[in-house]
């Protein structure tokens, strides 16, 4: 059941999906008009790319969805579960994130394809922190999952089942934090370029720091 979820998960779903919709906002505007943070896209130009002989675009293309890859990975190899759970390595994986971001930085700001990959393994391992649980999927980089599972609901409400207020809640949430972050990373890549990456690259130094102080204090209060 989504009941089972700690309220903490809703507030960092939204606060990752407006991370997720700022790098995004600022790869559409600053890195050839490409997404960053999800690979619907870039796979469908990497397939046309492949029948245009555009293999210089193939190769770039395809290191961004490894780079997407890799990211999952390490997410995968540290967390080493599907499940929400302190204790976990969440604050090192989200330092990991910002060291990435910083660094794509220093590349894309020198019109180096470099960057992009880091920016895109950044969102990779973002995108695998939160994975199944309780009946609800958490996607933060992306929202077509999201849409799907919403009007899968209301659908069924609509076919008379029970409706789960607190899964559309934060699928709603994680909506209006992708859409946000979108937002302000445009606002912010007019002033900045793509130094406006350091938001969201302090924003998970921030959450890094809160979930282990936050931890910390749950763990003393148990022991």
């Amino acid at each position: 059941m989504i009941s089972k979820l700690p309220r903490w998960v809703e507030y960092g779903s939204f606060i990752l999906a407006f991370v997720a919709g700022l790098v995004n906002s600022i790869g559409l505007l600053g890195v050839s008009h490409q997404s960053i943070s999800h690979l619907s896209g870039l796979a469908t130009l990497l397939g046309t790319g492949i029948i245009n002989s555009n293999y210089s675009e193939v190769v770039h293309l395809a290191l961004i969805l490894l780079s997407f890859l890799c990211g999952s990975i390490i997410s995968g190899y540290f967390v080493r579960s599907g499940s929400l759970k302190l204790g976990r390595n969440y604050s090192g994986l989200l330092m990991l994130e910002a060291i990435f971001l910083i660094g794509s930085i220093y590349f894309l700001s020198d019109s180096l394809s470099f960057g992009h990959y880091l920016a895109s393994a950044a969102c990779g391992l973002q995108n695998a922190l939160a994975t199944t649980y309780s009946g609800a999927i958490i996607r933060t980089t992306h929202v077509t999952g999201i849409f799907t599972d919403l009007g899968i609901m209301l659908g069924a409400k609509l076919r008379g089942e029970d409706f789960d207020k607190r899964k559309a809640l934060l699928f709603l949430l994680i909506i209006a934090g992708f859409i946000i972050g979108g937002s302000v990373g445009a606002y912010f890549f007019s002033y900045l370029k793509f130094y406006a990456l350091l938001i969201p690259a302090c924003i998970c130094i921030f959450l890094a720091l809160s979930y282990s102080i936050y931890n910390k204090n749950i763990t003393s209060n148990l022991g």
